[in-house]
């Protein structure tokens, strides 16, 4: 396989090992996609598929990733890869990695009702097993973004991309995190966290990732990456969500709760 050709199929690729936190975070995917499915499936599935975060906008009225016909795409945490099988019907090439392989057990059966077929890869994002230079897109909504240590997953990004890629990713927001009460689960309109101290952040049964903006930044451009935009969404009047609750929605009609980061590796040096 050279640098620019299709990406293989997914019995072809061998995981490599590992982090502590990613261990962590596979455990629980392995026991919780099942629920998870059941729970979320009906604002993620039908015309739903292609759209963005908590509130579920559609990618028709953000245009985050454009015109994707004939495109090879990478879907960073595709778990049951809902968006990669609508990007295969609108003519892309996609490709789904998820370190879940019962979330992959997920994303075949819905490839086959779908009758579509494309590779899928049982690995993390922060060491991907495909060559450099393979994927005019890669995207994640939520997903391996929020699971993975971005110091890992946006090296690993500006590697698969070709010049001119976009790296386009939604996920919480430094606002959220730091008014997010942990003990209570509740997000607040205090402070609760220190903003300067976001990267890790430790729960029972998982590790999630954010950075102060300024450390975004820092990092993509240490990437050669190049900011075209960052989003940061509302839930709309009429917006429901399987995701949260009444109070949740209501702060972030206030406050960014979720963000979309639109970053290119560009076309020359």
């Amino acid at each position: 396989m050279t640098t620019e050709g299709t990406p293989e199929e997914d019995a072809t690729h061998t995981p490599q090992p590992l982090t502590e936190h990613a261990l962590k975070n596979q455990r629980l995917w392995e026991t919780q996609s099942d629920d998870y499915d059941t729970e979320h499936a009906a604002v993620l599935s039908g015309d739903l598929a292609m759209s963005w975060g908590l509130w579920r906008i559609p990618e028709a009225e953000l245009q985050i990733l454009g015109a994707v016909a004939d495109l090879d795409i990478l879907e960073l945490g595709c778990g049951a890869a809902r968006w990669s099988v609508a990007l295969a019907q609108a003519g892309a090439r996609p490709v789904g990695l998820d370190s879940s392989s019962r979330q992959l057990a997920h994303a075949r059966q819905l490839m086959q009702e779908a009758g579509v077929s494309f590779p899928l890869v049982l690995a993390s994002a922060e060491a991907v097993p495909l060559p450099d230079a393979t994927f005019d897109i890669v995207f994640c909504d939520w997903g391996a973004m929020t699971f993975c240590d971005p110091y890992l997953t946006v090296p690993e990004v500006s590697r698969l991309l070709r010049p001119g890629g976009l790296f386009a990713f939604s996920g919480s927001t430094p606002m959220y995190h730091v008014c997010f009460d942990q003990e209570a689960d509740e997000v607040r309109e205090q402070l609760k966290r220190d903003y300067f101290g976001l990267h890790r952040i430790e729960w029972e049964d998982e590790v999630n990732f954010e950075l102060p903006y300024g450390e975004w930044i820092r990092l993509f451009r240490s990437c050669e990456l190049v900011v075209e935009d960052l989003i940061e969404t509302r839930p709309p009047i009429d917006a429901t969500t399987s995701y949260r609750g009444e109070a949740a929605i209501a702060w972030a009609r206030k406050w960014p709760m979720e963000q979309i980061w639109r970053v290119r590796r560009p076309a020359h040096k």
